[in-house]
């Protein structure tokens, strides 16, 4: 039986991983989301999933339902990184 040996990517080629998704509209004035999707949310803080939907049921952070979308205020992550990093100094 023969091995495989896995292909290795050029330097200039990029990985299609999963957790490397970038959104599907870019932003070309560079302004700031007003709210994120909870994946997004999971994505820029590095929180996992079910420790971010805890944060939500304890009121830690704040959400909007929208339909059956459920958006993170941009500046309600902000605040919970700022409590979280005043907190780790005390």
């Amino acid at each position: 039986m023969r091995s495989r040996e896995a292909k290795t990517p050029a330097k200039d080629e990029q990985l299609d991983l999963p957790f490397d998704r970038r959104p599907k509209t870019a932003r070309t004035n560079g302004a700031e989301p007003l709210a994120v999707r909870i994946p997004d949310a999971v994505r820029m803080t590095g929180i996992g999933r079910s420790k971010l939907y805890q944060l939500i049921a304890s009121g830690e952070l704040e959400t909007v339902k929208i339909g059956r979308c459920t958006l993170v205020p941009f500046d309600a992550l902000k605040d919970l990184l700022a409590r979280a990093r005043a907190g780790n100094h005390e």
